[in-house]
């Protein structure tokens, strides 16, 4: 690139002679050859604690749709397109990730690959720089959490403001994770503030059943249970971490529950993130790493402090979990099958052993609401 620009060299080429991501101290004019594009300040995270990102899935979203635009404009089919940025290490890294991200998603590449190219040359040096956010990523979209071809960034970026209920959904159909209720929906210093009658006609929508309150009583449950959602109160302290028997309980709940499960502490943002980090650590065995950057690429700020490290630190005993259950899943699924096929010869269409009553307990549903407290 130097010939066009007098830039000093050190691009990470992620498509061969056609798109670069380069580290510039000045803005660059396009050439005849090359043209060059910043996103640093059109892409910019609000940081909640002391973090710095990722940027959330709507800005990615918007990221690839425009490099995707430059790569299929008709005036840009000769040109080299390269995507730089500051020294700033902040922008650095958020834009790294983009480009890292449209690598993983568009160009197939593996995190690592992705890595490797953003590392090579000049662009060795990241502050606390953990390709984590692209693993998270790639996790995702292997599970079906997240689809680039009909994802609705509107909505998204609508129902992530305050004034509109302050959701996200982490994993879409089972868990949506919001801002805590008020007794009344007003605007209090300026700040909206809802009360749970807010939320009802979403959460019907959406096929939520079960709320899950993490922080102390401000609403009265039974408006949610009232309504026809299961309520459940786990509550431990801002910023902490859970207890074993409120994680138990928590994973319990979720895996008992038909639809989704929306789960609020205050803010929704460090102790229900803590917590449905656990379910995607035992059930999909993400990584500790994974799952943080997974839960704060869909809800920025999630998950703070000590709670990272309780994440980590429960990874090993919350796969071995989610081992046994599967395999004990698998070996029942196995009994039953022989088993169903021989008790056809013994299957009776008289009338008189053909009722409802004859149902195994075990599929028998209950629908009432319930409300649980639990507090430590």
């Amino acid at each position: 690139m130097a010939e066009d620009g007098g830039q000093e060299p050190g691009g990470a080429e992620f498509i061969r002679e056609r798109l670069y991501f380069a580290t510039l101290r000045s803005k660059p004019k396009s050439t005849a050859n090359t043209h060059y594009f910043c996103t640093d300040d059109e892409f910019i995270y609000e940081n909640f604690y002391a973090d710095f990102g990722p940027l959330n899935l709507a800005m990615l979203y918007r990221y690839c749709c425009k490099l995707n635009k430059k790569l299929k404009s008709f005036t840009l089919t000769r040109k080299r397109i390269v995507h730089y940025t500051s020294f700033d290490q902040r922008k650095r890294s958020n834009a790294a990730v983009l480009i890292g991200g449209y690598a993983v998603i568009y160009l197939k590449k593996t995190p690592e690959e992705a890595y490797r190219a953003l590392t090579s040359g000049s662009n060795a040096s990241y502050l606390p720089f953990r390709w984590v956010w692209g693993r998270g990523r790639v996790r995702a979209l292997q599970h079906g959490f997240f689809d680039f071809e009909t994802f609705d960034v509107d909505e998204y970026e609508h129902y992530e403001r305050v004034e509109n209920g302050d959701l996200n959904w982490i994993v879409p159909g089972k868990f949506l994770a919001f801002s805590g209720p008020h007794p009344k929906t007003k605007v209090e210093n300026g700040y909206p503030l809802h009360a749970p009658e807010a939320y009802f006609p979403y959460f019907r929508k959406h096929n939520v059943t079960a709320v899950v309150r993490l922080n102390k009583k401000i609403y009265d449950a039974k408006r949610f249970s009232d309504a026809g959602f299961s309520h459940y109160d786990l509550f431990f302290l801002d910023g902490s971490t859970p207890s074993d028997i409120i994680t138990r309980r928590f994973l319990h709940i979720c895996e008992s529950t038909d639809g989704a499960v929306a789960v609020h502490c205050k803010a929704g943002l460090g102790r229900t993130g803590t917590l449905i980090g656990c379910y995607l650590m035992k059930h999909y065995r993400f990584t500790a790493g994974e799952a943080i950057a997974w839960i704060r690429i869909c809800r920025p700020g999630s998950v703070i402090g000590p709670q990272q490290n309780f994440l980590e630190e429960k990874q090993a005993s919350l796969w071995l979990q989610g081992d046994g259950q599967r395999s004990q899943k698998n070996r029942t699924e196995e009994r039953a099958g022989p088993h169903l096929i021989s008790s056809m010869d013994q299957l009776s269409l008289s009338p008189a052993h053909n009722t409802g009553s004859d149902r195994p307990q075990e599929v028998m549903r209950q629908t009432r609401p319930q409300t649980l407290t639990l507090g430590v």
